[in-house]
């Protein structure tokens, strides 16, 4: 038999999602994240394996909450010392350090268990639109659940007429 049974290396593979969080609300958003961190979307997909893929986030100084939860929310951290208690508003943090916010919103939806770290380092998240070193990596972006055009055209040399054609 040539076919190969069970699950390939190519299954495995980790791919490079690209999302542009511009007027995205945060909680839909960051569900979204997890679930391609876990690897949720695969048909190999298994709870106690790391078989998720990579995202990149950009303008994470743009998103948006809903409510007045931009007024209400607080982010604690206790530095372990006494009366070490740090609490920062939602809209410092906005200020500061934007691409937390994405972070710790997609922490908390990822399961509390020994490979959340893992997960949550295969996380990019930038303020702006620039995404460094990452964008040669992109394969797949989510404004309209497509592919990018580089990707496809490696797939099939075939397609290049339908490209230009459009």
């Amino acid at each position: 038999m040539s076919q190969a049974v069970g699950n390939t290396a190519l299954a495995y593979a980790r791919v490079w999602h690209h999302v542009n969080a511009s007027d995205r609300v945060l909680g839909k958003l960051a569900e979204r994240i997890a679930l391609v961190l876990m690897g949720k979307h695969k048909p190999i997909y298994d709870k106690s394996l790391d078989c998720g893929d990579y995202v990149v986030v950009t303008n994470a100084k743009h998103i948006k909450v809903t409510g007045r939860k931009d007024e209400q929310l607080v982010y604690r951290k206790h530095t372990m010392f006494p009366g070490g208690l740090k609490e920062t508003e939602y809209k410092d943090m906005m200020d500061n350090k934007p691409y937390e916010i994405i972070r710790h919103a997609v922490s908390g939806m990822l399961p509390k268990n020994k490979l959340r770290e893992r997960r949550l380092e295969r996380l990019k998240v930038f303020g702006g639109s620039n995404m460094g070193i990452y964008r040669g990596n992109i394969l797949k972006r989510w404004e309209d659940g497509t592919l990018t055009e580089d990707y496809i055209l490696k797939l099939d040399p075939r397609n290049r007429m339908k490209a230009k054609a459009k």
